[in-house]
């Protein structure tokens, strides 16, 4: 068995397959990790959930901003935007099936064999392992309960911008949500910016990326979410694998043990 884990999908179904079958994937032995942004501005997003949905037990999926995007227009009222491509989703005769499993995925997952952890954006340096994984536990428990329609409703924001034990209800969610999700450039108290989208050389005054503060464990760190990274972090600890499929770039996944990349070209 080989576990992979993948990096942005974003509903483009094809270029997963390709990926997929140069790696000689099968559902039957092997696991795909998916870091997140499964669904989102690509031609198939709903094509790419089902597939994802039926591999059942051979998925490990974390939810990216884009499958949140998905939750909060389903139940907190907000609007599809211009370039979503999530239609297709929402009028599919088995939308509440797929749409109810997506609000059942994780927001971090910990494989403490490996001293692995996977979230969308990352994790900041100022929370060690057992206080991320906690943190998502919460918002994850909040997006499964009766609380969802609240919490989708009042999900966007910035505010607040730093972590604080102290904070409750939407606002301890939101940042939670924030860092897990969203995040690229962060202070070293960390505080969160999350204007700036483009390569580590654009970091604003007193930010850097997320990755480069420094850290009280040895943990390694999978994630997806920033396509201007390329892949690279500049370190083997934290592994960058949303290389721009969507935008004309590549789609990678990764070997877990053996740090293989396999890459499809999406240009």
């Amino acid at each position: 068995m080989t576990d992979y884990a993948i990096g942005d999908i974003q509903g483009c179904y094809e270029r997963l397959l390709d990926v997929l079958a140069r790696a000689d994937f099968s559902p039957s032995r092997d696991r795909l990790w998916v870091a997140g942004d499964l669904i989102n501005r690509g031609p198939s997003s709903l094509q790419t959930l089902r597939y994802l949905y039926e591999l059942g037990s051979s998925a490990e999926v974390v939810l990216g901003n884009h499958d949140l995007h998905l939750l909060a227009v389903r139940y907190g009222g907000h609007e599809l935007r211009r370039k979503d491509t999530l239609q297709a989703i929402l009028d599919a005769p088995d939308a509440e099936e797929l749409i109810g499993w997506l609000r059942h995925q994780s927001l971090c997952l910990h494989d403490p064999r490996r001293n692995l952890v996977m979230a969308h954006a990352g994790l900041p340096h100022i929370w060690d392992v057992p206080t991320a994984v906690a943190c998502a536990r919460e918002v994850e428990t909040v997006i499964r309960s009766d609380d969802a329609e609240y919490y989708f409703t009042h999900m966007y924001g910035n505010e607040p911008d730093r972590w604080d034990d102290q904070l409750s209800g939407m606002d301890r969610w939101r940042v939670i949500t924030n860092y897990l999700t969203r995040m690229r450039f962060v202070a070293e108290d960390g505080s969160l910016e999350l204007a700036t989208k483009e390569s580590v050389e654009s970091a604003p005054a007193g930010f850097a990326p997320w990755f480069e503060w420094p850290r009280n464990d040895d943990v390694r760190i999978v994630f997806g979410h920033w396509a201007a990274l390329e892949g690279h972090t500049g370190s083997d600890r934290f592994i960058a694998l949303d290389t721009g499929c969507v935008w004309g770039g590549a789609l990678t996944m990764m070997d877990l043990d053996s740090g293989e990349r396999i890459h499809c070209d999406c240009a």
